[in-house]
Parts: C-alpha cells; structure tokens; sequence
C-alpha cells in the first residue's frame, strides 16, 4: 500500500489543507442533515481520517458517513469495525452486502484517505462496490458479499425522517474517535480516488488536491471545516450540517 501522511503532514503539497475537524465519541460528536432525492445506486465518499485510538482497544465501532432514519433497522454505513477493519454494509432487515477489509487500522499517528465508489448498476458484482485506501483499491477482504445489479441502497433520499444523513456517527451511537478533513460527498457518480487526490512525483506519498471542478449532485458536499463559525458548511452548495456537540 502507498505510504500515508503522518501527523499534521497533510500540506505543504500544492494543495494545502487548512483544517481538519476533532471528533469525541465521549461528546457525542456528529454532523447531521436530512437527504431527500438523489440516487440510490450510484455514490461516492472521500474522507481523510486519523483515528485517535485503536478500536481493538476501546470496543466500539468508528462511523465515518451513515445514513439512518434515528434508531431505525434499516441503514448504510462506512466504518471501521471494533476490531479495526473497515466495512462498508447496507441493511433492510438483514444485511444487503457488506465488505470488511482483511487489513486492519490502527495506526493512530497517521491520516488514511478513504474512497468508497458505489454503482449497482455495473454488471459485474466487484465493480458495484470500490474501496480505495490511500489511493490504492482494497482487494483483500475478510469477509465480502456484494449487492445485487440495481439495488437500491440505503443512500441519499432512500431513508425517510430527519436527519438521516451523519457524518461521524450511525444516529446515536458509533461515534467516531478522531480527525476528518476534506470530506465529500458525491451524488450520482462513482469515482476513483484521482478525482480527490494524487501521487506526489518526489516523494511517492499520496497527497490531497482540489476538488473544486466535481460535479457534487442532489445531496453531494464538501466540507473543508475552514469556519470555525459553520462547521457543518458545504463550500460546494446549500446541504449544510447541524453541528451536533462539536467545538474545534
């Protein structure tokens, strides 16, 4: 796998990060809004995340991005699991697919760039579903069921309710432990990692660009946390967060 950025390195590349945003789980830390529209099949996440512990070690999950109608069965969720794998998992009453990486993500001293690339229209099943870690694809799985052709997910407008979209959390529990920066969200596309990052030619370490020229979608955003005032602002467009307990 590419080299990742250690701490506090994500600039000084061409591109520089301003900020990045410091998630509690003992806060109850999230940002939360209410999606409506947008496709059900077609998606794409970006996040750069450093975890502040190692799951293996505090027992509870790490949620990334959820969509979830409050305490409701039905979900999607980008997680790192209690034993540190990241999975990625819809549910409707039993589990729709659900990937889970064999490798595992406990570095706490380094950022992870994390893709998801959905489209369940593709007609071969590995292709419905990409993971990308550090610009690279996931192909080693410890457990992987992919979705049907034309599912519709538990994505965008699919779940009904307030606030059913959260960054940071599932609703009110799998808070995420750490930082996240840079995170977006595409509506309707599935993209590859190049769309949010790239290659640094000296020194081989991926490395964030601008992410200004994508198309963001119905339900699409992009979060740079820059004001301190807004957190949950979308510089892309008008699908701004409530910020829920977060400070800095």
């Amino acid at each position: 796998m590419p080299l990742i950025l250690g701490t506090n390195s994500i600039k000084d590349t061409g591109y520089d990060v301003a900020n990045s945003l410091r998630f509690n789980d003992g806060s109850s830390d999230n940002l939360s809004r209410t999606a409506s529209g947008g496709s059900y099949r077609k998606a794409t996440l970006s996040a750069w995340v450093k975890k502040a512990n190692a799951r293996l070690t505090s027992g509870a999950d790490d949620t990334i991005l959820a969509f979830r109608n409050g305490s409701g069965t039905n979900y999607f969720q980008i997680k790192f699991r209690t034993n540190d794998e990241l999975q990625v998992i819809d549910y409707v009453g039993s589990t729709t697919f659900s990937l889970r990486t064999t490798q595992v993500f406990r570095d706490i001293s380094a950022w992870y760039h994390i893709v998801v690339g959905i489209d369940t229209e593709q007609g071969t099943d590995t292709n419905r579903v990409k993971i990308y870690v550090n610009g690279s694809q996931v192909s080693s799985f410890s457990s992987a069921s992919y979705p049907s052709q034309n599912l519709d997910l538990q994505i965008n407008g699919n779940i009904g309710g307030t606030n059913n979209m959260r960054v940071g959390s599932r609703t009110s529990d799998h808070y995420f432990d750490g930082y996240m920066c840079e995170v977006v969200w595409i509506d309707g596309q599935q993209l590859d990692p190049t769309s949010f990052g790239e290659f640094d030619e000296d020194s081989g370490i991926w490395k964030p660009k601008s992410v200004s020229g994508l198309t963001f979608g119905t339900n699409g955003f992009y979060l740079d946390f820059e004001d301190s005032s807004a957190l949950g602002n979308d510089v892309a467009g008008s699908n701004n967060f409530t910020v829920n307990n977060l400070t800095a």
